[in-house]
């Protein structure tokens, strides 16, 4: 867990236990109670982080099986056998890296591939991607090479569409079995977007939601005393009225967990605010969001301390 002077962020598991998300939930609004209830706090999912998330760590997250079982143990470089990995970078100012099938089918020409081996890192270039995306690839393979290599490994780039003729293309497409084109028609992953998703604004009344009518979204159907989801699609946001108990703010973002989990969304982002800290964003979402001297938390962090 990471917390900042004014945000702090909840990273959960790729596929989290449903005890074990619920519990961050009610921990993450006891934390912020103790703080001063100032914080702005963001659940963010492994494979669909935020950049803003990313952007914490420099150059990017790589993320390792385990957890809790593997024992937080250091294990020196030279105690692990080095086993073969092949990532996909995608991004231009802050990089999103997954590891894929070591297989040839998980290569296209849209995106960068790194292909880390005992000996020597690989990029392969996509010919569909920008100068901006292969800089920050290449961020990734220095990454790797001090972290898995100690600094002691040979690096090449590979072309899309250099064959065999090239020395590094040709061992590069020898450990995938020899070369073969690959095909011009690709399926990118959905980015999770939600075009049109008119906003749905529910009260949480003990733990249950109520939809809330209305024909403008305003401030003023938002009480004081209670908790609200403003459900956007690719994001629900936990209003949090400055009157509400500790126990409503701790119903209100179960409720919100099990909203995405009634419409099968585990990749939206789930983001709590308390009453007179909303994030400029969030008020964007209201029509004329009324003007006072009221704290505005911007949605750019301002320091930070980690722990």
């Amino acid at each position: 867990m990471v917390l900042f002077s004014m945000i702090s962020i909840i990273g959960l598991v790729k596929i989290p236990v449903r005890d074990e998300s619920g519990t961050a939930a009610i921990k993450t609004v006891e934390l912020d109670v103790a703080l001063g209830g100032r914080g702005v706090q963001y659940r963010e999912v492994q494979g669909n982080e935020t950049e803003k998330f990313l952007s914490y760590f420099k150059p990017c997250i790589i993320p390792e099986e385990g957890g809790i079982a593997s024992g937080f143990r250091h294990t020196e470089i030279n105690e692990r056998e080095h086993v073969t990995r092949l990532f996909v970078c995608r991004g231009k100012h802050t990089v999103h890296v997954k590891e894929v099938p070591f297989a040839r089918s998980s290569l296209n020409h849209d995106d960068i591939f790194i292909l880390d081996t005992k000996s020597k890192i690989f990029q392969f270039n996509g010919s569909n991607s920008s100068i901006q995306e292969r800089a920050k690839a290449l961020e990734v393979v220095q990454y790797l090479k001090d972290t898995n290599h100690e600094g002691k490994c040979d690096v090449a780039a590979v072309e899309d569409g250099k064959l065999m003729a090239d020395a590094d293309a040709g061992e590069f497409w020898g450990l995938f079995g020899g070369f073969a084109p690959l095909p011009r028609k690709t399926f990118s992953e959905p980015n999770g977007k939600d075009t049109a998703f008119p906003p749905k604004l529910l009260w949480v009344n003990k733990g249950q939601t109520v939809s809330v009518d209305y024909e403008v979204l305003t401030k003023a159907l938002l009480d004081s005393t209670k908790c609200y989801l403003l459900d956007c699609g690719s994001e629900i946001y936990v209003w949090m009225g400055r009157e509400t108990a500790l126990e409503d703010r701790k119903q209100a973002g179960l409720a919100a967990e099990e909203l995405l989990r009634e419409g099968d969304r585990p990749k939206s982002h789930i983001i709590r605010l308390m009453e007179g800290f909303e994030t400029v964003i969030f008020r964007s979402k209201f029509n004329k969001w009324p003007k006072k001297a009221e704290a505005v938390v911007s949605d750019e962090s301002r320091g930070k301390v980690a722990g």
